[in-house]
């Protein structure tokens, strides 16, 4: 089954492998169609009650591969306010071929007939809450009618995710869903059909714009869309800023950096957004960690536990003792990741090695985590936590659900794009499921990398710190798909 909102992100991905959503609604349609073909014999009296968006879109094709009946589509509202490019192409269409197509611009006003099957293709997925006008109306219409009743995707006011009815809801005979089921129609008396529309099994394994749906901004306090406590520096000053800023770019509201007194100032001076918590001493050691540990549970914070940090064998003790206390969510990465089969923590962790530090980790020595994802699952389910395994393609796992990303560029080789991907992955755990946020992060930091690449650096030439101005554009530029 499918929920909702993933059925929109692989929408999404399907368009960005190459299957638009125009083709999509072309299947969807021809799929209703032969429903419609199963329920009523050919000069059938047909209903298409459309509305404005892509669900009223699959209707409107339907009704074009319905040439043998008697059909009638009702759109509800004007042509000129159909919201997608694709459904007013099919009005268009409908228009042109002299189809009884008509507008209801009044719900007052909508008379069906008497049909013999009616068609609801008002409200999708997408559409949760009680109906509003003139959807309302046209609901109370159908449910009025004595007529079969084909749902497109889901009953109009059905819940797809939970099957709560609103007040109303289309009281449905049939549904024709796409691509899989959805958990909601299980509670509904009626005949389910879901129909293959063609997207691809790719849309769910590889990692695409699609899956930038999941990041949403939102709260009205600062710290509402997380804050983020990296946990680094001592032998090495760039990478806990690096990985701080990441997180600082990707959405985090504040990005604090716990560092030895030695190199507070030059980590500081990286930045101004920068919040610098100094402790003594040159290296982190088990002395620190108590009062680190208080301080991560008393804000809710994030933690990025490793940049930076060395592997001193006092460092590495510390690290153990902040696993084995810390009871929150952690993005661990570098010297950090080596004592992780060590410890039984209570910490929800996505570990971010790269394949030699996969090694380390209980792994299997592979040359490319791609055509080995099983690799990286079997590890996932071992640690018991999620595991982004970094090389040129990543892979994620949480030991059950496995995903591919290929985003990035040649030139991503370079020294601290690990430090930003582990910022941009606290930041999104921070307000995302763990292995969600394990599969998005990847994606934006490679497609950051490839925004530099496509303005001045195709030939190499990248630094990690140019990764970060174009972080923003990744997540909200003009390739995000509409939630």
């Amino acid at each position: 089954m499918i929920s909702a909102d993933e059925m929109a992100v692989v929408d999404e991905n399907a368009a960005a492998l190459g299957v638009p959503r125009k083709q999509l609604m072309e299947s969807s349609g021809n799929a209703v169609a032969r429903v419609v073909r199963e329920v009523a014999d050919p000069g059938a009296r047909v209903a298409i009650v459309a509305g404005r968006g892509n669900n009223g879109g699959d209707g409107l094709v339907a009704a074009r591969f319905l040439s043998e009946y008697d059909v009638t589509v009702h759109l509800l509202g004007r042509a000129e306010t159909i919201s997608t490019d694709i459904a007013r192409e099919n009005w268009a269409a409908l228009q042109r071929a002299d189809l009884d197509a008509r507008e209801v611009r009044d719900s007052t006003t909508l008379d069906l007939g008497a049909p013999d099957v009616v068609v609801d293709a008002m409200l999708g997925t997408g559409v949760t809450g009680d109906p509003r006008e003139p959807e309302r109306s046209a609901i109370e219409a159908v449910d009025a009618l004595d007529a079969t009743v084909v749902a497109v995707d889901v009953p109009s006011g059905v819940d797809a995710d939970t099957g709560d009815r609103a007040t109303p809801a289309v009281d449905a005979d049939h549904v024709v869903t796409f691509h899989d089921a959805k958990p909601g129609l299980d509670a509904l008396d009626c005949v389910v059909t879901v129909a293959d529309i063609g997207i691809p099994a790719a849309a769910e394994r590889f990692v695409e714009r699609g899956d930038l749906q999941r990041v949403r901004r939102g709260g009205e306090t600062k710290g509402d869309n997380g804050r983020v406590f990296v946990i680094g520096g001592g032998p090495y000053t760039g990478a806990p800023a690096m990985a701080a800023q990441g997180a600082l770019r990707a959405g985090a509201d504040l990005s604090f950096v716990a560092v030895p007194e030695s190199v507070k100032t030059p980590i500081a001076s990286y930045a101004e957004d920068l919040i610098v918590q100094p402790y003594d001493g040159e290296r982190l050691t088990p002395e620190h960690v108590p009062d680190l540990v208080e301080t991560a549970h008393d804000h809710d914070d994030v933690v990025v536990l490793g940049p930076g940090l060395g592997s001193a064998d006092d460092t590495l003790d510390a690290v153990r003792e902040f696993l084995d206390s810390f009871e929150g969510r952690a993005v661990v990465d570098a010297d950090a990741l080596s004592v992780v089969p060590e410890v039984d923590t209570d910490a929800d962790l996505v570990l971010t090695p790269n394949s030699h530090e996969f090694v380390e980790l209980g792994g299997e020595a592979v040359e490319d985590f791609r055509g080995d994802e099983d690799a990286v699952e079997s590890l996932a389910a071992e640690l018991g936590h999620v595991v982004l395994a970094k090389a040129k393609t990543d892979v994620v796992s949480d030991g059950e659900r496995t995903r591919v990303c290929r985003a990035g560029t040649p030139g991503m080789t370079v020294g601290g794009t690990g430090d930003t991907l582990a910022g941009i992955t606290a930041a999104m755990v921070a307000t995302l499921d763990p292995f969600e946020a394990a599969c998005v992060a990847p994606y934006v930091n490679g497609r950051a990398g490839e925004l530099v690449a496509e303005e001045h650096a195709p030939g190499g030439g990248l630094l990690a710190s140019d990764l970060l101005d174009r972080i923003p554009r990744a997540i909200w530029g003009e390739d995000r798909p509409e939630s």
